[in-house]
């Protein structure tokens, strides 16, 4: 899932054109911290957009919460997510609430994310990335129930016993999808594929990444 957005760029009409000119380069620099990936700064800079600024704007709001979340600050990010899902409406609203599905899928937390995801639609139904991740976890939730119930009822012995090697690719593979990874899961599946055959163990899972990896198609 696509965990980031362009951030928002304001432009504030004259009134004192000393404090303006100083506030629109306090919103450059913030802008460009995160362009440039320097999170660390781009909290500090969007702080102080607010707390020296005096800028409320949502936009902003969600240029902090952005920057929380790639800084590593996930319970900051999700108390801003949540302002903002709580108090506006819209896109703004939307995007917050899509990026709060993208932390709790991250944490596995799948049922929560879908949640997220539909209240982001709701808000918005042109968010193509809300859209995109509902879809995908969805599939992703129903077929893995699917899966593991076939798995309960299928003889084990028709399955061949997975080598150290298969067991070691299917934990990455896991490991991707746990980052909503799903055509990277499905490559290194198949090439595992290629040169152990014990792998076959795993097709159930398989063939499930290769239905989830057609929503990209």
């Amino acid at each position: 899932m696509v965990s980031r957005y362009i951030l928002w760029v304001l432009l504030l009409l004259p009134s004192d054109w000393k404090n303006i000119a100083i506030t629109n380069e306090a919103i450059d620099t913030a802008a460009r911290s995160f362009k440039e990936a320097d999170y660390e700064n781009s909290v500090r800079n969007h702080l102080a957009l607010i707390d020296e600024h005096g800028l409320n704007q949502p936009e902003i709001k969600f240029n902090l919460a952005l920057s929380y979340q790639n800084n590593g600050q996930e319970e900051d990010a999700k108390k801003t997510y949540e302002a903002l899902t709580n108090n506006t409406f819209g896109e703004i609203s939307s995007f917050a609430s899509n990026q709060q599905g993208v932390m709790l899928g991250n944490e596995k937390k799948y049922k929560e994310a879908l949640a997220y995801f539909k209240t982001a639609l709701l808000n918005a139904p042109n968010n193509e990335k809300a859209r995109y991740n509902y879809e995908l976890l969805s599939r992703w939730l129903d077929g893995n129930e699917e899966n593991q119930e076939n798995e309960e009822n299928q003889d084990q012995e028709d399955k061949p016993e997975p080598s150290n090697y298969a067991k070691r690719m299917k934990a990455q593979a896991d490991d991707l999808v746990d980052r909503f990874q799903f055509e990277e899961a499905l490559n290194t599946m198949n090439r595992a594929l290629e040169i152990d055959e014990t792998v076959a163990s795993y097709q159930q899972f398989i063939d499930h990444l290769k239905d989830i990896d057609e929503i990209n198609k």
